[in-house]
């Protein structure tokens, strides 16, 4: 089987870190490893390329990882920061001459509706999104080579869709899950999960609760995303952590070997660049 290639796209919170107007010290930071882009991750293999969520950084997203094929589109659940850049695919339309695959609940497909209804209508505007739209209902579901699993979740009162794919399980904008949900994740040797900040938060893992799902499944690797500038500098916060535990960065790359180290700035893609 062919190897699997995962990108982390973004690992900020809705409003990104830096935060617009914020002067705290981790929005000040001048480490590229505290810049974070909304939450996205990009799935690779044998040819085939998944995203899971689109939001308002899509387009730079898939510039700064030179993706030039897309075969689906993954949404979490229908909050702006996963759909607010869906109408980009519509670059992928024009190369690939078909229309984009985008799979998400019920709740997400009608959110995509009401805030893309040119990309629906009889006689749409030329240039507009093509889009195929696939309801997610729990079960498995196939996108070229590569089987999803999804695992569902609440973010406070909404629910959400995390998703596994062979030993790779990744969890986002969640507060709560159930056993049964939760032991899908089970066997994954690579897993990614969101922790807003260290205090509890109404629809986000604190850092700790993320801990504690991550030392549940007992992945080879851990990684947390969807982090704010509450959460404290990266490199402060990285030395709290347990060894196989780590805070994800923008562009992180996770091949069959995992990559643990963070690297030095001299070897950074230039998208880190301060």
């Amino acid at each position: 089987m062919d190897d699997m290639v995962i990108t982390i796209l973004g690992t900020g919170t809705s409003q990104g870190v830096p935060v617009v107007g914020c002067n705290c010290v981790v929005c000040n930071s001048p480490d590229p490893f505290d810049k974070r882009l909304r939450t996205a991750a990009l799935i690779r293999q044998g040819g085939s390329a998944v995203v899971i969520d689109a939001g308002p950084d899509f387009r730079q997203q898939m510039l700064r990882a030179r993706v030039n094929k897309l075969d689906a589109v993954l949404i979490t659940h229908n909050h702006k920061d996963h759909t607010g850049g869906i109408d980009d695919v519509r670059a992928y339309n024009w190369i690939q001459k078909k229309a984009m695959d985008i799979y998400g609940n019920n709740a997400v497909l009608s959110a995509i509706k009401n805030e893309f209804p040119y990309a629906f209508e009889e006689n749409k505007y030329p240039g507009a999104p093509d889009i195929n739209l696939h309801e997610i209902t729990g079960e498995p579901f196939t996108i070229e080579n590569m089987q999803f699993i999804p695992i569902k979740a609440m973010h406070h009162k909404m629910p959400v869709y995390g998703f596994r794919t062979g030993d790779f399980s990744y969890l986002t904008d969640a507060n709560d899950i159930s056993q049964e949900e939760l032991n899908k994740m089970k066997g994954s040797r690579i897993m990614v999960i969101n922790a807003l900040r260290k205090e509890k938060h109404i629809s986000h893992f604190s850092l700790q609760e993320a801990l504690d799902i991550i030392r549940y499944i007992g992945p080879e690797r851990g990684l947390i995303t969807h982090i704010s500038h509450q959460m404290g500098l990266q490199s402060d916060v990285r030395k709290e952590l347990p060894p196989n535990v780590d805070l994800a960065f923008d562009g992180l790359t996770i091949r069959k070997q995992i990559h643990s180290r963070y690297p030095t700035p001299h070897n950074l893609p230039s998208h880190h660049a301060p």
